[in-house]
């Protein structure tokens, strides 16, 4: 059997990732029996060869590093990115895969340009559809997916409410919708790297509160800042650490500075290894005002952080299970509420309340989706 994975990206995202251990747990669950590729459009995986499996062959469309060129970092200058991308990879996609025949492509970013050209694939090929995030519905899409949909073999999505609002929406035949769950757990690198040390600005000898995300309207950063404020005046030595860089990067630090907590809150841009943050912090919140699950949601719970999440859709509620670790979406006074009550919890809740978590999460693993994702293609 083989198996292409598509995902284009130009900036670091949890998909990446998700791509990875999906496409090396085909490699290593399978004996080696399936031949996966990952087509490379804009150079975006030359620097992750180390982590990608060494008999995963990478296909380039190009021969020239695009992604340095391309403008991102913020809505407009993306969406430029995009159809760059599509309009020069049209024909050299179309090529590789008539000229290779994969069984099976599974696309998971800029998906509309393998999906446009399903209809130029030779009959060999099926299309597999992976619903990477919690996806907005809006007309261009509904109608763009439902016209294509019966050249779509098949549509994975990280939670059943993400399955449920495809179906009620109609647009694909609930026969070709799957729910397939990230493969967010590696218990070797999660051992390696929680063990390494914090030595980010003398973090390991503070108390702080974590953010981790895409600095980006989604994450809803301002809501956090705004909660810390107000929590710092109870908690002196408290302080608020966000990883991740983005479009909002400048307007959360202008907002940092005119409610004067400055000194209190670190950006440390992106980090490699969040674990090292997350078993150091008092809590790890999700203020998202959606999301589908939240990769750094399931990282957090496996490194025995307290967390609070938004009830924002799609994923948060489904994976916590229970409403005590949820805070109501973009509400100010709740998200108070919530970090002040847990900052008094006793150790023997929080003990209790992970081992809870542990057992909800316990099917983001690569082998769980290795066997999820050959049930679905065979």
């Amino acid at each position: 059997m083989k198996i292409f994975y598509w995902s284009p990206f130009f900036t670091n995202i949890a998909t990446i990732s998700a791509v990875i251990k999906s496409a090396n747990s085909l490699k290593l669950y399978s004996n080696k029996k399936i031949d996966v590729s990952l087509i490379d459009a804009i150079g975006e995986w030359d620097k992750y060869s180390s982590k990608i499996d060494k008999n995963i062959e990478i296909i380039k469309l190009n021969n020239f590093n695009l992604i340095k060129f391309l403008p991102k970092n913020n809505y407009i200058k993306s969406r430029i990115s995009y159809i760059i991308i599509f309009l020069i990879n049209f024909f050299k996609l179309l090529k590789i895969i008539n000229n290779k025949k994969p069984d099976y492509f599974i696309i998971h970013l800029i998906t509309s340009l393998p999906i446009s050209l399903s209809y130029f694939f030779n009959n060999k090929t099926k299309l597999v559809l992976r619903i990477s995030g919690y996806p907005k519905i809006n007309f261009f899409r509904k109608y763009f997916w439902k016209f294509f949909s019966k050249k779509i073999y098949a549509i994975t999505c990280p939670t059943e409410n993400t399955k449920k609002l495809l179906i009620e929406n109609n647009i694909f035949d609930k026969e070709k919708v799957f729910v397939l769950k990230d493969p967010v757990i590696d218990m070797k690198e999660f051992v390696n790297k929680k063990n390494e040390i914090l030595d980010y600005k003398n973090l390991s000898n503070k108390e702080f509160i974590l953010g981790i995300g895409r600095l980006t309207k989604q994450k809803n950063f301002e809501l956090l800042i705004n909660s810390f404020k107000s929590v710092v005046k109870n908690y002196k030595n408290l302080k608020l650490v966000l990883i991740g860089t983005g479009e909002n990067e400048e307007k959360l630090k202008l907002l940092v500075s005119e409610l004067n907590i400055k000194d209190d809150v670190y950006f440390t841009g992106y980090q490699e290894n969040v674990y090292k943050f997350l078993k150091k912090a008092k809590i790890f919140v999700l203020s998202s005002l959606w999301e589908d699950p939240g990769f750094v949601l399931i990282e957090a719970i496996i490194s025995n952080t307290t967390v609070l999440a938004s009830n924002c859709p799609n994923g948060p509620k489904e994976v916590l299970g229970d409403d005590k670790f949820l805070f109501k979406n973009n509400n100010l006074d709740s998200l108070n509420k919530s970090i002040l009550e847990l900052l008094q919890q006793d150790k023997e809740t929080k003990k209790k309340n992970s081992l809870f978590l542990k057992k909800r999460v316990k099917d983001f693993t690569k082998l769980n989706h290795y066997k999820k994702l050959v049930e679905i293609i065979k």
